[in-house]
């Protein structure tokens, strides 16, 4: 059994740019651009209809119903075979610019110290996205989309994949993690965010429709990037408006990813802030590491730890739910040192939140304890207790 290979951490901060492919780097579904044609009578739009109404008829999956229409369609009439699906997807038009778009997203990334990955996340088919020019040529670090089950003579017998709007977001908690296999399990697991090689911040994700709304509020809703791209040829915006006013997207741009376009501008400012951005990053990471250190070395015992995080939670309590909260953990405390009774005592006569309710029967009961514990008798407790009734 093989073992899957799990991308780590790099050195250099990673964008990954995650496209959608029908729509988003070519003008129409791929299956409309030469298979439907040969082995379907009606027209493509009755491909799609029929297909969809197999799918509601039968509480099957939309993807599922048009890959069974696919192999059904094609008996007597052609050898379906994954290199056939391939030779298809040969003929897949591509907007303009695709064909030279990821290398030179690729370059500029490493002119700025940032590794670019494209990832295509589609219910497209896998085998002919894997025919398209710039699949052959290498543009795509991974490609998750629907694909086929072969037999030794590569004829599909069985889905392998079907990849549709709600299951996408998976895969980019595999990017995310570096857990690229699709059956790897490891991707349930616990990664602490300084391990995590691809923060969704330096995610990028570019569709065209709401099949793509889930991927692209994922990403949104953890600082990531989504562009919302329409057909610079009819220039037809009417689904990047509801995408925009809808709070799915955060850009829209043509579907032209020549050098100089607007996506093209869009994407390297993605790059220079991802640049800038992950410094910080790296600092606050420092910052978080130099403190843990120095918790192990003042704090040796847990619990010592455990007291100054409650002290300072009281401090900072900004209502009475959340005071009682505190003093219901400080509680159980069977020791205090003299310092912290100092800091607790004036935290009662410092906060609001704490002062008001001193005579609540757990507060009383928490400060009349640990007075009790003083070595020495202070001019806080003096005040402290005279709150008391």
């Amino acid at each position: 059994m093989m073992t899957a290979v799990r991308k780590t951490k790099e050195t250099r901060p990673v964008l990954a740019i995650c496209y959608d492919f029908d729509k988003t780097l070519s003008p129409d579904d791929m299956q409309a651009q030469g298979y439907i044609q040969s082995v379907y009578d009606g027209d493509i739009p009755s491909f799609w209809k029929e297909s969809n109404e197999m799918a509601e008829a039968n509480e099957m999956d939309t993807n599922l119903a048009y890959m069974y229409k696919m192999v059904n369609e094609a008996r007597g009439r052609i050898v379906l075979t994954k290199s056939s699906l391939r030779e298809y997807g040969g003929k897949v038009k591509l907007f303009p610019g695709v064909e030279e778009w990821f290398e030179r997203i690729r370059t500029y990334g490493a002119e700025h110290d940032v590794i670019v990955e494209h990832y295509i996340i589609s219910s497209g088919l896998k085998e002919m996205i894997e025919g398209t020019s710039v699949a052959k040529a290498g543009a795509f670090e991974k490609i998750y989309a629907s694909s086929f089950m072969f037999d030794e003579k590569d004829v599909p017998i069985w889905p392998a994949q079907a990849v549709n709007y709600t299951n996408k977001t998976q895969f980019l908690f595999r990017i995310e993690k570096g857990v690229l296999d699709v059956n790897d399990s490891g991707v349930n697991d616990y990664f602490p965010p300084e391990k995590i090689r691809v923060p969704f911040r330096n995610m990028v994700y570019i569709g065209d429709s709401d099949t793509d709304i889930p991927c692209m509020k994922l990403v949104n809703s953890y600082g990531g990037h989504s562009i919302g791209v329409y057909n610079n040829d009819t220039l037809d915006k009417t689904k990047v408006y509801k995408m925009f006013h809808d709070k799915r997207i955060k850009y829209f741009a043509p579907a032209d990813y020549t050098e100089g376009s607007k996506l093209d501008i869009l994407v390297k400012s993605v790059i220079d802030r991802t640049a800038a951005n992950e410094v910080l990053e790296e600092y606050h990471y420092e910052c978080g590491k130099e403190q843990e250190e120095n918790d192990t070395s003042a704090f040796s015992d847990k619990e010592d730890r455990r007291k100054l995080d409650l002290i300072l939670s009281l401090s900072s309590s900004s209502n009475f739910a959340t005071t009682h909260t505190v003093i219901k953990e400080l509680r159980p405390v069977a020791s205090w040192t003299d310092d912290e009774i100092d800091m607790l005592l004036e935290i009662a006569l410092e906060n609001s939140q704490v002062g008001y309710i001193l005579n609540d029967p757990d507060v009383k009961a928490f400060y009349r304890s640990i007075i009790k514990q003083m070595s020495k008798r202070t001019d806080a407790a003096d005040k402290v207790e005279s709150h008391f009734e």
